[in-house]
């Protein structure tokens, strides 16, 4: 009888190798929020409201940080910085959709999209911090180098 070895299922995949700010997961996911935004939810918004405004500033930064952090990341700590200034614009942006999705928005749909995007930014936002604590562990960032025996 032939015996066929069961595996245990993970989460687990590899992933590809970061080669440029384009292979990270936190870019990719926040350039496709940032043009659902500006495809779905400005064209809601009336007129010249502030929100508006305020809201596709936050959105287009975002991505523009995360890639500037990256290529500031052997410098000394300044992309610590620019990840701060994404993790900030992450939490303007959800302000901003909960601002225009009670004040603007009137149908239901409309709401709900508002309400995933929301959802999706708080996501991107602990994610962006995870990558912040990866980058803070490389040596030269304010880590004690451990010395050796």
């Amino acid at each position: 009888m032939f015996y066929k070895p069961t595996y245990k299922k993970s989460a687990f995949r590899v992933k590809k190798p970061i080669r440029s700010f384009r292979d990270l997961e936190v870019y990719q996911r926040t350039l496709q929020y940032s043009a659902e935004i500006m495809t779905k939810i400005i064209p809601l918004l009336e007129g010249n409201s502030p929100i508006k405004d305020k809201l596709i500033e936050c959105c287009l930064k975002i991505p523009e940080s995360i890639a500037a952090s990256h290529s500031r990341r052997f410098e000394a700590g300044d992309e610590i910085k620019t990840l701060d200034e994404a993790l900030e614009a992450c939490n303007r942006v959800v302000v901003y959709l909960e601002q225009a999705r009670d004040i603007f928005v009137k149908e239901i749909e409309d709401k709900a999209g508002c309400e995933d995007l929301i959802k999706r930014y708080i996501l991107i936002r602990r994610k962006i911090f995870n990558l912040y604590k990866a980058w803070k562990r490389f040596p030269g960032y304010g880590r004690e180098t451990i010395p050796t025996a």
